[in-house]
C-alpha cells in the first residue's frame, strides 16, 4: 500500500493544477495547493484566505466535506474527482451538495470563492472568538502584538494564557506548531473551543510547563507570556526547553514591570525593550474612551 503522505507526488499534483488552471482559465500561480493525505493541516483558514484552493486528500479525512460545510463554507463552489491523475469524472457543485460524501480513495477537491480576500487576518475582532471565560485583549492591541512576534509559516511558538494570540499565530504558522499553555481549566476549555471553531490543526494545548508537559512538545523559538504570579518560574521552565529562547511578555501590572529587570538579569535575557500600547476609541456618545494600556517587554538569550 502506498505511503499516505506521498499518495500525491509532484507529478500528480502538477497535473491536477494544470487541469484546473485550464478549466478556470487562470494562471497556475493563482491556485493554492494543500496536500492533507495522512496529515493534519489548517484547511479552513487556507480556504478563507485564498480564492482558489486545490486539496489533495484521502480516507484519513473521510468527513472533509461535512467539516467544511459545518464551518460555514457550504456555499463555496467545488469541483470533486477521485484518482491520482486528471480524468473525465470530475463533478461540480457546492460544498453543501457533497456534505454527506465520504472520502474513501485518493481525491482532489478544488474550491473556489472569488469574493475571498487573500490576506492574513491580523487583529481579528473579538466577536469571532468563542465567548468563553477569557477576557480578550482589544483587536488593535493584538495586531501590534502579532507584529512584534513576527510569526513565519514554519514557526514554533509557546503561548502562555494568550488564547487569541495562539489562534492568530496558528493561522500564520500554517506549517509550524503553536503550543498553548492554559493552566486554568476553564480557559483551557475556551482554547479548545476556539481551535475547533477556526478549524485549526497545528495547536497543541498543555495545562502547564511541567517536565511531563514540556517533554511532549517541540522546541519553541519564541514564547509569548501573559504575566502571572508564576512569571519567573514560567521563564525558567521555558528556558529549560530552549536555552536561547526569545520572549514577549504582556502585563498590565506595574509590579510586574518593576521586577522585569531583575528577572531578565537572573536568566541572562538581553536586549530588553519595553513598549506601552494605548488605544482610545469613541463610544456611542462620541467620547474617547481609553482601553487598558498594557506593557510589552521583549528580550532574548544570546
Amino acid at each position: 500500500m502506498a505511503d499516505k503522505k506521498t499518495v500525491y507526488g509532484n507529478k500528480e499534483m502538477l497535473a491536477w493544477t494544470a487541469y484546473f488552471s485550464d478549466v478556470m482559465e487562470v494562471s497556475a500561480e493563482k491556485i493554492k495547493l494543500v496536500n492533507i493525505c495522512g496529515k493534519e493541516k489548517n484547511v479552513v483558514p487556507t480556504i478563507e484566505t485564498h480564492k482558489r484552493v486545490i486539496i489533495f486528500a484521502d480516507e484519513s479525512h473521510d468527513n472533509l466535506f461535512y467539516e467544511l460545510w459545518e464551518k460555514g463554507l457550504g456555499e463555496y463552489n467545488v469541483w470533486f474527482a477521485e484518482g491520482l491523475i486528471p480524468n473525465d469524472n470530475v463533478k461540480k457543485g457546492r460544498v453543501m451538495d457533497f456534505a454527506t460524501r465520504k472520502l474513501s480513495v485518493p481525491s482532489v477537491i478544488f474550491i473556489v470563492n472569488e469574493k475571498t480576500r487573500e490576506s492574513y487576518r491580523i487583529g481579528m475582532k473579538n466577536e469571532f472568538f468563542s465567548k468563553g471565560t477569557v477576557k480578550y485583549v482589544g483587536n488593535e492591541i493584538r495586531a501590534v502584538i502579532m507584529s512584534m512576534l513576527g510569526v513565519d509559516s514554519h514557526d514554533t511558538i509557546a503561548i502562555v494564557s494568550g488564547e487569541t494570540i495562539a489562534i492568530e499565530s496558528a493561522i500564520i504558522a500554517s506549517e509550524g506548531q503553536i503550543i498553548a499553555v492554559e493552566p486554568n481549566p476553564q480557559d483551557l476549555q475556551t482554547m479548545e473551543e476556539n481551535v475547533n471553531q477556526f478549524g485549526i490543526h497545528n495547536v497543541t494545548i498543555i495545562p502547564d510547563l511541567s517536565d511531563e508537559s514540556l517533554a511532549k512538545i517541540p522546541v519553541p523559538r519564541l514564547s509569548f507570556i501573559v504575566a502571572a504570579d508564576t512569571l519567573e518560574q514560567d521563564i525558567e521552565r521555558l528556558l529549560s526547553k530552549n536555552p536561547k529562547m526569545q520572549f514577549v511578555i504582556y502585563t498590565l501590572e506595574l509590579d510586574v514591570l518593576s521586577k522585569i529587570t531583575q528577572i531578565f538579569t537572573k536568566f541572562r535575557i538581553q536586549n530588553r525593550e519595553v513598549t506601552q500600547i494605548t488605544i482610545s476609541k469613541t463610544d456611542k456618545n462620541s467620547m474617547f474612551v481609553t482601553q487598558p494600556s498594557p506593557w510589552l517587554i521583549t528580550g532574548e538569550v544570546r
